[in-house]
C-alpha cells in the first residue's frame, strides 16, 4: 500500500538579486505563442505546500506525478542526492498533512476509511518518513482507535522524538476510547505511555518543552466540557472550567503556552464580535490585555517563534491572506519583499530553525505564481525552486478584486469579482460561484475554477454570504436558521448589483457551487429557476436530512444533528430533493463516487426524481472521484463537462 521511489524531479535554483529599490528577476511568463486550453487550469499543481527542514538543506512538499500527488524529500543544494517520493495518496488512503521532526525524519499525518461493524469508518494514523531510510515507521497502528494522528509536540533539541495523542479503543466504554499520550521515537516506532487515559478527556496540550500542560474532556451523553490543568512540575491534572454545550456555553482555551509558566495567550471575541488575540492567566483563565486585533476580520493562527513560548506572527486574512509580523527580523524582511514584487505577492510560508533560511511564495490570484528559497544572511538573493504550475507559470490571467454590497434587508456582503481578461466589464455573462462550508469564506487567491470560467469570458461574483467566517460573529450568526432562505437572497443580491451597475446582464447568469455551494445551486434551481440560465453542481448536498442521518453516525454525530438544525430548522423545506417538480432552470449534477463527505446519493437520487419529472439535467459520476478533486483527470473531466453545459445554456459569447 505505501511504497517509496526515487524520482527525477525538475526543481532548480536560479540566483536573482534581491536588492533595495529593485525587482527580483522573477522567472518569465511561457511565451506567449504557447496555446493554453481550459483543461490546463485543471492540472494538479505541480508542486505545494513545501514544508524546509530544520538545518534548510532539505524540503518536502507534493508533486504532481502522473496526475497524482506524492510527497516527496528533495535536496535543495546537493543535487546528487535524488529525490525520494512516498505514494501515500491513494484510493485507500489519503495524506493530509506532514511536519519535519529532526533533519532525517518527518512524520506524516493520513486517513483512511476501513470497515467497522458494518459500517465504514474514517481513521487518523501517523507515519514516520525518513530521508535515508528504505522503510516507512507505522507506530501504534494496531493498538490504536479511531484517531491517532494528534501530533502535540516535536523535539528541538535533534532528536526523532514527538509527542502523539490518540485513543486506543473504538468503544465509548472502554478507558482507551479516550486520549493516552504517549513519546515516540519515530526513527525507531517506539513508544513510552506518559499520559494514561482518563474519561472523559479526548485532547492533551502541551508546552513549548514538551510537558503535557491541559486536557480537555467532553461527554457525549450529558455534552458536558471540562478543562483540566497541570503546571510544570505537578504530577496531577485538576478541573479549571466547565462548560454546558447545551446552554451554548463556550471554554477558553491556551492558543500557546508562553515562556512564563502562568501566561498563555487566547483567541477571543472583542466587544464587537471580531476574533483577537489576547493574554490569558493560568490556572485562572483571566483574560488581560489584546495583543494584537485587525478592525472589520477575524484573525487567524499563531506562528510560533523559534523557541516555541511567543508569537513571532500571526496569519491575517482581509482582502487577501498575509502574516503580520511581531519578529522584527521577519517584518524587515517582508517589508523588503513588499517593496521589491509589490504588497501581498509575497508571503513568507516556513523557515528553518534559525529563521534565517525561508520559503518564499510569489504570486497572485491572477497568477499561479512559484516557489523560491531565501538566506536572510546570504546577499540577499531569491532562487526559484519551483512553478506552482509548469504549464502556466508566472503567466498573468483573469484580474480579481474585492467588492461590498447590500443586501435586500441592508446588511454589508463581501464578495470576491473576477472578470475576464481584455474584455471591457460591461454585460458580461456571470457565473455566481458561492463557496463550500458554509462556515468558511473566499478571498482574493488563484483559484484554477475561477480562472477556467474567466478565461472563457465569464465575470465571476463569489459572495462572503451571511454565515460565512471571517467577518465576525454577527455575520457569522447572520445564518442561523437561514440555509436555502436569506443566504440565497444574499446571492441573488450579487447579481443585482452587478446588473444595476451595468457589468453584467441579468439574463445571462449560471450558478455553481461545490459541497455546500453545490447545494446552493440545486437551492437556486429549485427556488430561482427563473433567475438562472442553469446550475452546476459538484457534490452537492441535495437532502439536509439525509445529511443529519450521515453524519450521526460518527463522532460527535449528536452535535452536528444539533447544529444543522440551528442553521436550518426545517430539513424538508429547504431540501431541493424534495422538490424536483419545481425545478426551472437545467442542471448538471457532478459526484464522486468515493466522497466521504457527501455521499454520492445526494446527486443520484436528485438526478433519479428530476428525470421521473421530466426536468432537464445532465448527471455526471466519477468512479475515482473525492469530495477535493484530488485527481487530475475528475478536475479535467469536470471542467470540460462544465464548459459544454455552459456553451449549451450560457454561452459566453
Amino acid at each position: 500500500m505505501l511504497r517509496a521511489f526515487a524520482l527525477g524531479v525538475s526543481l532548480f535554483l536560479a540566483g536573482s538579486a534581491l536588492a533595495e529599490g529593485t525587482k527580483p528577476a522573477l522567472p518569465e511568463a511561457a511565451p506567449a505563442a504557447s496555446p493554453i486550453r481550459i483543461e490546463d487550469f485543471g492540472g494538479l499543481p505541480f508542486f505545494q505546500d513545501p514544508s524546509l527542514s530544520p538545518n534548510g538543506q532539505f524540503l518536502a512538499a507534493r508533486l504532481a506525478v502522473d496526475g497524482r500527488q506524492v510527497l516527496s524529500i528533495i535536496s535543495l543544494f546537493d543535487k546528487s542526492i535524488p529525490a525520494r517520493s512516498f505514494n501515500i495518496d491513494t484510493e485507500e488512503m489519503s495524506l493530509d498533512g506532514w511536519q519535519w521532526v529532526n533533519d532525517e525524519w518527518l512524520v506524516a499525518t493520513v486517513s483512511r476509511t476501513v470497515p467497522v461493524e458494518g459500517d465504514k469508518w474514517r481513521v487518523t494514523r501517523i507515519i514516520g518518513i525518513g530521508r535515508n531510510s528504505p522503510k516507512l515507521v507505522t507506530p501504534l497502528w494496531d493498538d490504536a482507535g479511531q484517531n491517532a494522528a494528534d501530533v502535540l509536540w516535536v523535539a528541538h533539541d535533534g532528536s526523532p522524538r514527538l509527542l502523539l495523542g490518540m485513543q486506543t479503543s473504538i468503544y465509548s466504554d472502554d478507558e482507551g476510547f479516550y486520549d493516552t499520550v504517549y513519546e515516540v521515537d519515530i526513527s525507531k516506532g517506539k513508544s513510552r505511555k506518559l499520559v494514561a487515559a482518563r474519561a472523559p478527556i479526548t485532547s492533551y496540550f502541551a508546552d513549548a518543552s514538551g510537558y503535557v500542560r491541559m486536557g480537555y474532556g467532553y461527554d457525549y451523553g450529558t455534552r458536558r466540557s471540562r478543562l483540566t490543568y497541570r503546571a510544570p512540575g505537578e504530577g496531577t491534572f485538576r478541573v479549571i472550567d466547565r462548560a454546558n454545550d447545551k446552554k451554548d456555553e463556550d471554554l477558553i482555551f491556551p492558543a500557546l503556552f508562553l515562556a512564563d509558566p502562568a501566561k498563555a495567550l487566547t483567541f477571543a471575541d472583542d466587544e464587537e464580535g471580531f476574533t483577537r488575540l489576547y493574554d490569558l492567566a493560568l490556572p485562572t483563565l483571566e483574560r488581560g490585555a489584546s495583543r494584537f486585533g485587525v478592525k472589520g476580520y477575524d484573525i487567524g493562527s499563531i506562528i510560533r517563534n523559534a523557541a516555541g513560548d511567543d508569537v513571532a506572527g500571526i496569519w491575517v486574512t482581509e482582502d487577501r491572506p498575509r502574516i503580520h509580523w511581531l519578529d522584527a527580523g521577519l517584518a524587515e524582511t517582508q517589508a523588503l519583499f513588499d517593496k521589491a514584487v509589490g504588497p501581498g505577492k509575497a508571503r513568507i510560508i516556513d523557515w528553518d530553525q534559525t529563521r534565517t533560511k525561508l520559503l518564499v511564495f510569489v504570486g497572485g490570484p491572477d497568477q499561479a505564481g512559484g516557489y523560491y528559497y531565501f538566506n536572510r544572511a546570504g546577499g540577499g538573493n531569491l532562487n526559484l525552486i519551483a512553478y506552482s504550475d509548469e504549464k502556466l507559470r508566472t503567466r498573468h490571467f483573469a484580474p480579481v478584486s474585492t467588492i461590498h454590497y447590500r443586501a435586500r434587508d441592508g446588511m454589508d456582503i463581501p464578495a470576491v469579482l473576477t472578470l475576464p481578461k481584455g474584455r471591457e466589464a460591461k454585460n458580461l455573462p456571470l457565473i455566481l460561484l458561492p463557496h463550500g462550508g458554509p462556515q468558511s469564506r473566499d478571498y482574493e487567491q488563484w483559484d484554477w475554477m475561477v480562472q477556467a470560467l474567466a478565461f472563457r469570458g465569464y465575470a465571476v461574483v463569489q459572495p462572503n454570504f451571511r454565515g460565512s467566517t471571517g467577518f465576525g460573529t454577527k455575520h457569522l450568526e447572520a445564518g442561523d436558521g437561514e440555509w436555502g432562505l436569506k443566504m440565497q437572497d444574499d446571492l441573488n443580491d450579487a447579481v443585482d448589483h452587478l446588473a444595476a451597475k451595468g457589468m453584467i446582464d441579468p439574463k445571462r447568469v449560471c450558478v455553481l457551487g461545490a459541497s455546500y455551494g453545490g447545494y446552493a445551486a440545486m437551492r437556486a434551481a429549485q427556488r430561482d429557476g427563473g433567475r438562472f440560465r442553469c446550475a452546476i453542481s459538484y457534490a452537492g448536498v441535495s437532502d439536509l436530512a439525509r445529511t443529519a442521518r450521515h453524519d450521526s453516525r460518527f463522532l460527535a454525530g449528536a452535535e452536528f444533528k444539533q447544529s444543522l438544525r440551528k442553521k436550518a430548522p426545517d430539513f424538508a423545506a429547504v431540501s431541493p430533493l424534495r422538490f424536483p417538480e419545481q425545478f426551472s432552470a437545467p442542471i448538471l449534477l457532478i459526484h464522486g463516487k468515493l466522497d466521504l463527505r457527501v455521499p454520492v446519493e445526494q446527486s443520484r437520487e436528485l438526478a433519479a426524481k428530476l428525470k421521473a419529472a421530466g426536468k432537464p439535467y445532465r448527471y455526471v459520476e466519477q468512479p475515482l472521484g473525492d469530495h477535493h478533486f484530488s485527481r487530475a483527470t475528475d478536475r479535467i473531466q469536470f471542467l470540460q463537462e462544465t464548459d459544454a453545459f455552459l456553451r449549451q445554456y450560457n454561452p459566453a459569447d
